[in-house]
């Protein structure tokens, strides 16, 4: 997030788009229902009447996977109206003329007959979001689990940019994390391309900078994705560590994961209970739970955080670095003699340069969003203040494109996937308390009446969904925050293993795969 999270409360507009927030991050809701009855003005994307929709003050009912299309359109008549930002664009920014000229065939008619909304709507969106003296910017999964989620991010990053509704108080572009340590796992280099900090793998200096601290060369080429290794396993992978997550039921296109697992010599899995990628497993490791172990998160607004055991670990459960560190000697592989989860942090603070000022101590209270540069710097709560860290911004020049795969008569409804309020990801530790399985014990797919009267379905029965990759059976449920043609399900129960279906397409960039958007058919079971 570019912008604190007490700054939710602070915008004139706010625009969310691909953010179910009130079902995925209830608590951080609660500042946008303040801005809300402080008078701020809410535009709300989704394909769904989410919760989130009916507090908007104007609702684009958009058709999954058209998102560069609605913000092209809008981008397009704040360029036409005079509404952006020229001084903000002449003084920080790159490209715009080459960018303005590009927008200038991406007119609200184009958008709307891709999106499914009304060219007023789309005009009135520009205008709302560029007329407002603070306007901020809120997604989450919807925008980025696309085989285009790189591209709709810079278009509202385009948008931004246009406005100047970044680096000031109640503005920014604000990605909502999924996880308490998304962020954190980030910061500490779990991304192919990056060493700890955000470093690049292919940067000589940085390369030079961990070879000298860990005593030897340094892979010069950037990491492969899970999606990549998962394609290698049985050939040029042989075995895989898996630590904390169940990949089984959240990756897209189960048949092909369970397979590459199974193809290995050799699976490991670190984990709090044994779940269903652990059961493929040759050795799982009892890992630590949040109250039984030391450490440290970033959290959505970059605040890095002291974690403290509350209890000690049950049974044969140790903390993930300790788990790793033995492996890691045992394997003989140097650089891992950790003692504690302070050492952990105190390395990558002493690696990272937006660490570089904090240290185990200093995180006590948790009062620092990085970057904190030095020891004296007070953290940095708002992102590009004044000016860009890599000097100005760059306007990204874009075209539409559809999803990988598209609606036809043999799959004629369009899926869209997600998390519901009373369930979290893959059920893993909800999904072991009875309180709140009581509130959902069950997945249902949210299907429009009409719909159900077509396809000769009914409420409460069995259905059968199919995509190109395999079919599920699911309760459905008559609903109309889902509209005519689309229908919703959620990937959190594996008896409803809806990722048996995902799976058509990935993000050239980032290999994020598709999961909003399948298209299927849908009978009697």
């Amino acid at each position: 997030m570019t912008n604190p999270l007490v700054d939710m409360q602070k915008p004139d507009v706010i625009f969310c788009i691909g953010t179910n927030m009130t079902e995925c991050h209830p608590v951080a809701a609660t500042g946008i229902k303040k801005a809300l009855a402080k008078g701020a003005r809410m535009i709300v994307a989704d394909p769904r009447r989410i919760r989130l929709a009916e507090l908007a003050d104007l609702y684009l009912p958009i058709r999954v996977g058209s998102d560069v299309a609605l913000l092209l359109g809008m981008a397009h008549v704040i360029a036409r109206e005079g509404l952006a930002d020229k001084t903000f664009i002449d003084e920080r920014t790159t490209g715009s003329e080459e960018f303005l000229r590009h927008l200038e065939q991406f007119t609200p008619k184009w958008a709307a007959e891709l999106t499914g909304c009304s060219a007023a709507d789309i005009e009135e969106a520009a205008r709302l979001y560029a007329g407002a003296e603070r306007g901020a910017i809120y997604y989450t999964l919807g925008i980025t689990e696309h085989i285009c989620g790189v591209d709709n991010v810079k278009s509202l990053c385009n948008l931004a940019l246009m406005t100047g509704h970044i680096g000031r108080e109640g503005t920014g572009i604000n990605p909502m994390r999924g996880q308490n340590n998304i962020q954190g796992a980030g910061d500490s280099g779990a991304i192919p391309a990056n060493y700890p900090g955000f470093q690049p793998v292919v940067d000589l200096e940085n390369q030079a900078k961990f070879k000298k601290l860990y005593g030897r060369e340094i892979p010069a080429e950037v990491g492969i994705t899970k999606v990549t290794a998962l394609d290698r396993c049985g050939e040029q992978i042989r075995a895989m560590i898996i630590d904390g997550e169940n990949t089984v039921v959240s990756d897209p296109d189960r048949n092909h994961c369970e397979h590459a697992l199974k193809s290995l010599d050799h699976l490991v899995v670190i984990d709090l209970f044994l779940t269903e990628t652990g059961e493929l497993a040759d050795v799982v490791f009892p890992a630590a739970g949040f109250g039984e172990a030391d450490g440290t998160c970033a959290n959505t607004e970059r605040r890095v955080q002291r974690l403290r055991a509350a209890v000690t670990p049950h049974g044969q459960a140790k903390p993930d670095w300790w788990i790793v560190s033995q492996l890691a000697r045992r394997l003989g592989i140097e650089g891992f003699e950790y003692e504690s989860a302070r050492d952990v942090f105190n390395e990558l603070c002493g690696l990272s340069p937006i660490y570089a000022g904090l240290d185990w101590n200093r995180v006590e209270n948790g009062e620092y969003q990085w970057p904190v540069p030095e020891k004296d710097h007070p953290g940095t709560p708002i992102l590009h203040e004044g000016e860009f860290e890599n000097g100005r911004g760059i306007f990204t020049v874009l075209n539409y494109r559809d999803p990988a795969e598209t609606i036809d008569d043999e799959y004629p409804v369009w899926l869209t996937t997600g998390r519901r309020l009373a369930s979290y990801h893959t059920r893993t530790q909800s999904g072991r308390a009875h309180g709140i399985d009581y509130l959902l014990s069950e997945e249902t797919l949210e299907v429009h009446p009409d719909d159900l009267s077509a396809w000769g379905l009914e409420d409460g029965s069995l259905c059968e969904m199919a995509s190109r990759r395999g079919a599920v059976q699911v309760k459905v449920e008559a609903t109309s925050r889902s509209p005519r043609g689309t229908v919703f399900c959620s990937f959190s129960f594996n008896d409803v293993p809806v990722n048996i279906l995902t799976g058509s397409g990935y993000d050239p960039v980032t290999q994020t795969a598709e999961l909003k958007v399948c298209p299927v058919r849908i009978s009697k079971a």
